[in-house]
């Protein structure tokens, strides 16, 4: 099996899986507030991982030397996730999902403050054209601002500055690492912002199927993906992943009664185009850099 197949397959997954979770994001939103998802799918996510760490022998990559760092990336992701599941409810699935998919520009000027990477002209010409895209899909006006696609915005930036945080992590720390103090420190967060009221809901029994698939679903979604990224360059695997959002705004029209705004699709189309040009002027770079 050749290895864009493969990618395929495994970008089907993660198709699949970041679908699955955006829908019981909103089934358990009448019943749970945002922190409160994040909580209850953290305290599973956490058993699974460690789980499957003390059935692999895992257990000894747990460090706790970069911890902070540890802290930052997890603060970053728990305000992108819980600001993604807002959006959930509030507009449409393909809107979000289009606007997320401008995270990528967000890490490329990003990059070179952190990563040390050099601030190309191509990295910045595309996060132009991938800011287009996001006025295109969000059509802002001076009377009238949607929150819905501020938090959207805001999480897509918010996923940015994890992933950034992530490749800093993966300098000296493992996978099973990372994936631990993932879970372990958005349950902290979680436990936090939802019971500093005192007062955390403890789902109903038809609820539990959905959180499971929240918890479940996030864990298999990364983990599709990035094995795709294993196996494939980006150049393939990004235009796969940009297949969400049409199988989303699908999803959106069939449960929900969302209509198929033209203007999300253009929009992430030049958010896409702007993605696939950085990513192969990247690919290029590389090649022809000397040694």
């Amino acid at each position: 099996m050749n290895e864009i197949l493969r990618a395929a397959m495994w970008m089907t997954g993660s198709i699949v899986s970041f679908s699955s979770m955006a829908v019981a994001a909103r089934s358990l939103a009448g019943e749970l507030d945002t922190f409160e998802i994040m909580l209850f799918r953290s305290i599973i996510g956490m058993a699974i991982v460690i789980t499957l760490m003390i059935a692999l022998g895992k257990r000894g990559e747990i460090r706790r030397d970069r911890l902070g760092l540890h802290i930052a990336r997890n603060f970053f992701h728990f305000a992108g996730q819980n600001l993604w599941f807002y959006a959930l409810t509030v507009i449409p699935m393909a809107q979000v999902f289009a606007v997320e998919f401008s995270s990528p520009i967000w890490v490329a000027l990003a990059a070179p403050f952190f990563l040390k990477e050099r601030l190309t002209a191509m990295r910045m010409v595309s996060a132009i054209i991938g800011f287009v895209g996001i006025l295109v899909v969000a059509r802002p006006t001076v009377s009238q601002f949607d929150p819905g696609l501020i938090a959207a915005a805001i999480a897509a930036i918010c996923f940015a500055g994890s992933a950034i945080f992530t490749k800093m992590l993966t300098r000296d720390q493992s996978i099973a690492c990372i994936l631990f103090y993932l879970t372990a420190i958005q349950a902290v967060f979680g436990l936090i912002s939802a019971g500093y009221d005192g007062d955390v809901s403890i789902p109903s029994a038809a609820m539990w199927p959905w959180i499971l698939l929240v918890a479940c679903a996030g864990l298999l979604a990364h983990f599709c993906l990035t094995k795709a990224l294993s196996i494939a360059p980006a150049t393939i695997v990004i235009p796969f992943d940009f297949l969400r959002l049409p199988v989303i705004a699908l999803v959106g029209m069939a449960l929900y009664d969302e209509p198929l705004d033209s203007f999300v699709i253009l929009g992430a189309a030049i958010i896409f185009g702007a993605n696939y040009l950085n990513i192969s002027a990247e690919g290029r770079s590389r090649r022809t850099a000397p040694g």
